[in-house]
This record gives structure tokens, C-alpha cells and sequence, in this order.
């Protein structure tokens, strides 16, 4: 893979540049400040995304290289993989994911997965190599060489490292070291005593005791809520009998009303018969005074009758004085005589007449008391058919209210049965089949008192339960704590499983790595030494004990910490050559930033001319400030591609 151009729009203190780099080594040149530097973030972020997150440092790269002005903060990168096919890769760096595109210019950014955090993963897809370790291998900055002359074991350490374990950052022995102190710390063993292991293993004997002491309350909770789950049974099934035989109740009084309804229409019944016999009475009594009034009509007819017969008698005696005054007038001759007759004749007169007069008044008296006799007579007929109405009325009333009396004892009858049964299937858990109304009263006050008695036992239960409580709260929380303890013993175990896992797999790997991968490191190493250093040292080993040690000329094995620094850098540099063919089937660019600090001029002719030699198929980026690796490529007359800044 090579990098054919970088197109810089602004990033850092570089605006608007453009870059083409050539396919073997290219020297980018510049004064301190200049910004090589700057370039080569350009193209780390350019690939993997710039970094929001300071890691240690001031300021984060986002916030360093972010434009203080609000200018465009962006630029393209174009690359060709070993296969031929180019990409452009376009980025806005104030975005999370870029634009990729092919050699026909089509967007393929969608064909890569995605991160949440860094964004499009189109290079780590494309090559197999992540940014820390494109960082740990292919890039070689200052940073990582110059150390002064006691720091130097550092970097020795590091050599150690990537020799027996393929990582510079990561010791065996370190992480073995690590990994025990780890375990003793944060688990600890049967022979210590304050550790966390322990710590949770007695307060484990502690809480299960506790829980022993208070498990009892559970079994008294049992009992107390199985007592309180019978007594509220049985109350239910006592309110359950209250109800039925309230509802029995209701039906029996229902139908004493309608009892008391028949006997008030049968007292109707008895006072309407009562009222016929006191409408007969005075029947009875009008008819007895219509019979007077009857007796009454005969002797006024009697008497009219013998008062007829008088006024014939007195008008024949009328007849007979005028005869008599006629005769005497006629034949007696005496005037005393006449005079007495007709005297006698006119006062017979008058006090007739004074008889007929009075007759008449009689007779018209009698006449108007015919008439009030007759008026009375027709008023008692009205009233004695008026009152034979009325008996007829309430004898027909009381057919009436015989024949609902008669009906309403059949429904009463019949709804009576019939809600009876009602009742009684709505209550089969009772399997009661008839009771008494006589008995329903007495019964509902018992199961009343059977009932207050149930709740008073049921109240004392709710008392004891009340008093188990606190306990059994208490022992939910011993048996919270305990579940705890024992999970946290359970990832202590785990952890410590883990731990044990993790050294037996580091320490069969540091075994595989010894006698597999290790000697590769080491048969390259040896080679690129020998070769930069014109057979110096032609041979370096790795052992556990001394870690790398490096075969002088004379044959002797001597410790890589006692060679100079500049030994130490060629060391370095080598073996980080060496592990490049193993980490991507891509040939990636190696990237060098004033890596050659504490090379003399001979050693840095010795690296260049190998590099170039060993690795002509690879695109190098050397960043330099200095004239020196340009100078000894021209001397050499090695092909370079220069960019200067």
C-alpha cells in the first residue's frame, strides 16, 4: 500500500497544500516547527479519525489541530493498495465519518462498517491493522527514541518486550508480577486474614448463623399466616351464612307483608260484611218505619172515611132542618113555637156549619200531612234501595278481594318456594337445605357472635404476626446480604478463576511465543543487526533470565543494557522492522520521525542503505529537520523522493 497524495485544506497551521509522495523513500524536510509533525497526524487521522479524547495530554488532537478561526477544518488523502485499486478518503474533521471513494470516483462509504465512537472503519477493514498498533510498529517517532543515557533501560525494556510478547508496553514478568499482586490484593488467599476473601468469608459464618437464629420467625410466620388463612376462611364462610340467612331473612318478612297484606284485605272483607249487617239494621228500621207511615195512611183513610160518613150525617141533618123549618113554617102555627124551631134550627145550623168549617180545615191539614207522609215514605224507599246498592257493592268488593286474597296466597306460596331455592343454590358451600323462619333470628346471632369471636382470635394473630415482622424483615435483609456476600464471593472466585486463567493462558502463550514466534523476532533481528552494524553483532538471543542479550564479535553474550544508546535505538528500530511482514498482508508505509537521533553518521548510512535495500517494495516516510539522511542518500546514490517545508 502507498500514499500517492495529500491534499491539505487546513489542519494545524497548515492551509491549502498539497503533497505527492513517491513509491520508496520519501524525506520530508524541515526546520523544528515547520510542520512534520502536523503531516504526519494529517495522515494518521486522515486513516483512523481524529481523537476528541486528551489521553494524558493538554489538549486532545481535535482541539490542536482544530483551526482557531472557524475556517474549514478538512482535506483529502489518495492511496493505492497492493491489489492496484486507488481510494480518496475526504475528511471533514469536525465529523465523525469521512466520504470514501474509488478510482471512478463512486461514494463506498456505506460498504464499511461503522463505530460509535471513531466512525467508519474503512482502514482497519482494508489493511487489518488498528491504530494503536499501526502506531506501535510502522510508526517510529522521536518521542520513543531519544531517552537520555539512564533512561536507556527503558528502551531496552521495551526490546524485551516486543521480543517476548510482541508488544513494547507489555512485560511478561511485569504482567505476571501484575496479575499476582492483583489477586493478593484484591482477593487474597487462605492464609491471609484482612484481604477481601477473607473479610467476605467471615462476615458469610456470621450472617449464617444469623440466619439460622432468625429462620425460626419464618417457620412461626408459616403457622400464624396458615391459623390466619383458616379463621379468615371460616369468617368468610360465616358472613357468607350471615348473608344467606339475612337474604332468608328478607324473603320471610317480604312475605309476612304479603301476609299482612291478605289478613288487612280479609279485615276489609270482615268490616265490609260488618258494614252489610248495620246497612241490614237499617234497612230493617226503615222498613219498620215505612210500616208505621203505612199504619199511619190507614187511620188518616179510617178517619177520612168516618169524616165522610159525619159530613153525609150532618148535611142530611142540613137536609132535615129545613125540612122541619119548612114543615113548621107550613103547619105550625104558633110564632113561640117557630121562632123556638128556628132558633133551635140556627143554632144547629151554626154549630154545623162551625163542624164543617173545621172539617175542612182538618181535611186540608190532613192533606198536607198526607203529603209529608207520602214525601217520607218515597225518601225511605230512596234510602232503603240506596243501602241495598251499597250492600250489593260490597258484596261484589268482597267476591273481589276474596278471589285476590285466594290468588295472592298462590304467589306467595309459589315465589316463596321458588327464591327459597334461589337462595340456597347461591350458597351450595353452605349445604344447609332449609331452615325455620322461627330459627333465623336465633341462628344470625350466633354466627354474629361465632364471627366477633373469629376476629377477636384473628385481631391476637395480627398481633403475633406484627411481632414476627421485624424479624422477618430483619432476616430478608440477612439473606439479602448473605445472596450478596455470596455473589461477591462467587466474582471474587470468578475473578480469581480469571486471574489463574489468565496467567496459565499468558504463560502458555510466553511459551508459544518462546518457541515459535520469538525466534522468528530473533532470526530477524539478528539478520538486520548484523547488517546495519556490518557485522558487529550478528547474533540476539531472549531468555527469562536475562532477557535480550546481543553476540558480540568475539563471541561473547553480553547483556543489551550495557551497549551504547545508539546500539540500543539500532536494536530498537530493527526489531520493529522485523515484526512489520507479519502484521498485515498489506505492505503498509514505515513512518520515521526523527528516529535517528543518536545515530552517528555511519549507522545512519547503514540503516538507509538497508532499508532501501530490504524493504524497496515499501513506501518510507522519513521526517527529518536535518540535511544528514538526504546527504548520505545522495552519496549513496539512492533514489529518494524530497519534500521540504
Amino acid at each position: 500500500m502507498k500514499i500517492q497524495e495529500l491534499k491539505i485544506n487546513n489542519f494545524g497551521k497548515i492551509k491549502n497544500k498539497q503533497i505527492s509522495l513517491g513509491e520508496n523513500i520519501n524525506i520530508i524536510y524541515g526546520k523544528n516547527e515547520a510542520g512534520k509533525s502536523t503531516i504526519l497526524k494529517y495522515i494518521i487521522n486522515s486513516f483512523y479519525g481524529i481523537s476528541k479524547n486528551k489521553k494524558g495530554k493538554e489538549y486532545s488532537d481535535l482541539e490542536k489541530y482544530k483551526p482557531w478561526t472557524g475556517e474549514e477544518f478538512s482535506g483529502k488523502l489518495k492511496y493505492e493498495l497492493d491489489n492496484g485499486k486507488v481510494y480518496e478518503v475526504f475528511r471533514d474533521f469536525k465529523k465523525k465519518n469521512p466520504k470514501i471513494f474509488n478510482e471512478n470516483m463512486e461514494d463506498i462509504s456505506n460498504q464499511f462498517s461503522t463505530d460509535k465512537t471513531s466512525g467508519i472503519q474503512f482502514f482497519s477493514e482494508q489493511t487489518g491493522v488498528g491504530e494503536e498498533l499501526f502506531l506501535s510498529t510502522f510508526v517510529s517517532s522521536q518521542q520513543e527514541i531519544r531517552l537520555q543515557k539512564n533512561e536507556q533501560n527503558i528502551l531496552i525494556q521495551k526490546i524485551s518486550n516486543l521480543v517476548g510478547t510482541g508488544e513494547d508496553n507489555v512485560s511478561y514478568k511485569m504482567a505476571i508480577d501484575r496479575i499476582n499482586r492483583r489477586q493478593l490484593e484484591e482477593i487474597g488467599t487462605m492464609r491471609t486474614r484482612e484481604k477481601p476473601i477473607n473479610i467476605l468469608e467471615r462476615r458469610i459464618m456470621e450472617l449464617e448463623q444469623e440466619k439460622q437464629n432468625l429462620q425460626k420467625y419464618e417457620i412461626m410466620q408459616y403457622e400464624v399466616e396458615e391459623k390466619e388463612n383458616e379463621i379468615i376462611k371460616d369468617i368468610d364462610n360465616l358472613e357468607n351464612q350471615t348473608k344467606f340467612l339475612n337474604e332468608l331473612k328478607t324473603l320471610f318478612e317480604n312475605e309476612n307483608i304479603e301476609k299482612e297484606k291478605i289478613e288487612l284485605k280479609q279485615n276489609i272483607k270482615k268490616q265490609n260484611i260488618e258494614k252489610i249487617k248495620q246497612i241490614d239494621a237499617q234497612i230493617d228500621e226503615l222498613q219498620l218505619e215505612n210500616k208505621d207511615i203505612n199504619k199511619l195512611v190507614e187511620e188518616k183513610n179510617n178517619k177520612k172515611n168516618k169524616a165522610n160518613n159525619i159530613g153525609k150525617k150532618t148535611f142530611m141533618l142540613f137536609i132535615i132542618i129545613i125540612l122541619l123549618n119548612i114543615l113548621q113554617i107550613t103547619y105550625i102555627k104558633s110564632n113561640i113555637a117557630k121562632y123556638t124551631i128556628l132558633g133551635i134550627s140556627i143554632i144547629i145550623f151554626l154549630i154545623l156549619t162551625f163542624r164543617l168549617l173545621k172539617k175542612k180545615k182538618n181535611i186540608k191539614i190532613n192533606q198536607q200531612k198526607e203529603q209529608e207522609i207520602k214525601k217520607k215514605y218515597e225518601i225511605l224507599q230512596e234510602k232503603i234501595k240506596l243501602l241495598q246498592n251499597e250492600i250489593q257493592i260490597l258484596e261484589k268488593n268482597n267476591q273481589e278481594i276474596e278471589n285476590e286474597i285466594i290468588k295472592n296466597r298462590q304467589e306467595i306460596e309459589q315465589n316463596t318456594l321458588y327464591k327459597k331455592n334461589q337462595i340456597l343454590k347461591s350458597y351450595p358451600e353452605l349445604k344447609i337445605t332449609d331452615i325455620p323462619e322461627k330459627d333465623i333470628q336465633i341462628k344470625m346471632q350466633t354466627t354474629q357472635d361465632e364471627i366477633a369471636n373469629k376476629k377477636i382470635v384473628l385481631h391476637t394473630l395480627e398481633i403475633d404476626k406484627n411481632n414476627i415482622i421485624p424479624n422477618i424483615e430483619k432476616l430478608a435483609k440477612v439473606e439479602e446480604q448473605y445472596a450478596n456476600y455470596i455473589e461477591q464471593k462467587k466474582e471474587l472466585e470468578k475473578l480469581n478463576t480469571s486471574m489463574l486463567l489468565a496467567k496459565e493462558i499468558l504463560q502458555n502463550c510466553y511459551e508459544e511465543m518462546k518457541h515459535t514466534i520469538t525466534p522468528k523476532f530473533t532470526d530477524n533481528l539478528s539478520k538486520n543487526i548484523s547488517q546495519i552494524t556490518n557485522n558487529k553483532y550478528t547474533n540476539v538471543k531472549f531468555n527469562d533470565e536475562h532477557g535480550l542479550i546481543v553476540e558480540t564479535e568475539t563471541g561473547e553474550y553480553v547483556s543489551a543494557s550495557k551497549l551504547s544508546i545508539g546500539t540500543i535505538e539500532q536494536l530498537y528500530l530493527s526489531l520493529r522492522l522485523s515484526m512489520i511482514e507479519e502484521l498485515s498482508d498489506e505492505k503498509l508505509p514505515v513512518i520515521l520521525d526523527e528516529a535517528f537521533a543518536y545515530f552517528d553518521d555511519e549507522r545512519l548510512e547503514n540503516f538507509l542503505t538497508y532499508i532501501y535495500n530490504k524493504y524497496f517494495d515499501r513506501q518510507i516516510l522519513i521526517f527529518t529537520c536535518t540535511q544528514r539522511e538526504i546527504e548520505i542518500l545522495e552519496k549513496n546514490k539512492l533514489k529518494y523522493n524530497l519534500i521540504k517545508l
